[in-house]
């Protein structure tokens, strides 16, 4: 707390990160997630019994060095991908929260781009940034490339383009900030008729999308990941 009000960590959004099967690309993200993130940033991961002994070895590890306000849980049995992100979700009220792929590498300056898109415009819903691998939201092609080499040059061109926010038909998984009171008021997600986080987070933007909300691109921010979602 400084000058009487909130430091920016405290101001930004919670980030969750959903652990998944692949240990070096859990250990990348989490590298990646401490290079580009403010630190004292709230950052939980959730797993879904998914880690296995490395896994949660790595994670452990991370948590006594990370200079992250970072929190871990652990599911004894696995609720499934969608139910366990509706139930993290569901946790964190009408907070606005990241979503960040377990295989993602969030480039400096992710989050507060995203955060400052928010504040741009109270009507956007959802801002997904640029990615290597993320379709409608891909850079410098629709289809998939490899992570790019220079994370922070790519942070800093893209942090320098004008922030219009276009409109995208839905987020993203690679990244997405969802609004909490947006969430809310949409329902979440919809646990009982999609399997993968992938097609919930489209049903979910139609939703919103059908509510007056937008599904913003923030294309003042960049989030590289190792391999392209799908359903």
């Amino acid at each position: 707390m400084t000058g009487g009000g909130e430091s920016l960590p405290n101001m930004l959004p919670v980030v969750l990160v959903p652990v998944g099967t692949d240990d070096m690309a859990l250990d990348a993200c989490l590298a990646a997630l401490d290079a580009a993130t403010p630190p004292a940033t709230r950052v939980w991961l959730v797993d879904d019994a998914q880690a296995g002994p490395r896994g949660v070895d790595i994670v452990q590890r991370w948590l006594q060095r990370t200079p992250l306000q970072a929190d871990y849980t652990r599911r004894p049995h696995a609720a499934g991908e969608v139910a366990h992100l509706d139930e993290a979700l569901r946790a964190c009220g009408d907070a606005d929260v990241a979503v960040l792929a377990g295989d993602a590498l969030p480039a400096p300056g992710w989050l507060t781009q995203l955060a400052a898109c928010f504040a741009r415009d109270a009507s956007i819903a959802s801002a997904t940034p640029w990615c290597n691998t993320g379709e409608s939201a891909g850079w410098p092609r629709v289809d998939p490339q490899p992570p790019p080499q220079e994370l922070a040059a790519l942070s800093r061109a893209a942090a320098a383009l004008p922030p219009t926010h276009p409109e995208l038909p839905a987020a993203v998984e690679h990244a997405v900030l969802l609004r909490g009171s947006a969430r809310v008021k949409a329902g979440g997600l919809d646990t009982a008729s999609y399997a993968s986080w992938y097609a919930a987070l489209t049903d979910l933007s139609l939703r919103l999308s059908g509510l007056g909300w937008r599904n913003a691109l923030c294309e003042t921010a960049f989030v590289a990941r190792l391999h392209e979602g799908a359903p």
